[in-house]
Formats: structure tokens, C-alpha cells, sequence
């Protein structure tokens, strides 16, 4: 049974974007973007909301060949391109990228057969279509890049009001201060 593991780039007070949608202050340095690759080497599938798909729909093309970009910027291109997306939206059309469906709505009883039969990862991506997930048990990690800085608002990691069980498993310091915490999730169903 493939994980379900649920990560983000957030501030040190808790957001993934501040009060107007920016996220520039959590851009990962080439230390933590090698990182965050070897993490997500295995991510089979990426479920989004449509918000957060629009933004990671970039990796389609930006650092795709050919490319002058970093080695880690093209590494992870090939890392997301290469992997199913599926998109939960009530709104947009059709997908903008391959290898890309999507959904109208969530149902936590789907993903859980999704988890049964995949052998790599299942990465989930926005706020949003994560509380989904937490709420019906089925984010198996919580991996946490903190940055150093704090924001004041914004789009938050866990919404207000939602509680869960963690267990720590893993902490790293990296030289620009980002702090990587991974969690397993005690709540729930997940395993």
C-alpha cells in the first residue's frame, strides 16, 4: 500500500502564502531543493486542488529540456513530469499538462483504493484537498519544511480547528535555517 504523504514550504508562524498569495520567502535554496527531490523521487501520483495545480503546472516546461536552469530544477521537472497528477476542481475544464485527470469532486473511499494499488508515493498538494484528506484519515505523513521567517497570515499548513496525532520521525537543520520535520500521522486510518 502506497503512502499518502502531505508536504509544504511554510513559514515559522504556520502559512503556506501570506495574506496576498505570496510564497517567495519559502523558495528552497539548491541544499533544500536536492532534498526535497530524494524525497519525492518515488511519488507515483500528486493529487491538487486547482489552485495549487495551476501553480505546480510550471514544472511542465520550466526546466524541461532543453534547459539552462540549475541541475535540481531540471531534476525536479523530471521528477513531476513524470509522475499522474490528478486534480480535484469543480471549475477547470480539462488539464493543462499530461498524464493529468481530473476530478469533480474528493472521495476519501477512491483515494483509499488509489493507496491500495499504487506502489510509489501519493503526494497531495494544497491546503484545501489536504484537510480532505487529514480529516478522513488518510495522509499517512506530514513532511514540513519550515522557513525562517514569519508572515503574519495567510494561507495556513493545518487549517484552524483541525486535530491530529503526530509522532516525530525525522528532523534535519539546513545551513539557510529551513528546518525539515517529518510526521507520521497517528490519526485516522492511516497507516
Amino acid at each position: 500500500m502506497a503512502q499518502l504523504i502531505y508536504s509544504g514550504l511554510i513559514s515559522l508562524d504556520g502559512y503556506l502564502a501570506d495574506r496576498d498569495g505570496n510564497f517567495d520567502w519559502s523558495v528552497p535554496d539548491e541544499e533544500v531543493h536536492a532534498f526535497v527531490n530524494d524525497l519525492e523521487r518515488d511519488a507515483g501520483t500528486y493529487l491538487y486542488g486547482r489552485r495549487m495545480y495551476e501553480v505546480m503546472s510550471a514544472w511542465e516546461t520550466f526546466g524541461a529540456p532543453p534547459s539552462d536552469e540549475a541541475p535540481v530544477i531540471q531534476d525536479y521537472s523530471r521528477i513531476w513530469r513524470a509522475a499522474d497528477k490528478i486534480v480535484y476542481s469543480t471549475t477547470l475544464e480539462r488539464p493543462a499538462t499530461p498524464r493529468t485527470r481530473i476530478e469533480r469532486r474528493f472521495d476519501p473511499e477512491a483515494v483509499q483504493m488509489l493507496k491500495d494499488g499504487a506502489d510509489g508515493t501519493i503526494g497531495i498538494g494544497g491546503a484545501t484537498i489536504a484537510v480532505a484528506a487529514l480529516t478522513a484519515g488518510l495522509v499517512d505523513e506530514c513532511q514540513v519544511f519550515v522557513s525562517p521567517v514569519v508572515v503574519g497570515g495567510g494561507l495556513r499548513f493545518f487549517p484552524e480547528g483541525l486535530e491530529l496525532n503526530l509522532e516525530l520521525l525525522e528532523e534535519r537543520r539546513f545551513g539557510n535555517g529551513v528546518m525539515y520535520l517529518r510526521y507520521r500521522s497517528l490519526s485516522g486510518n492511516s497507516g
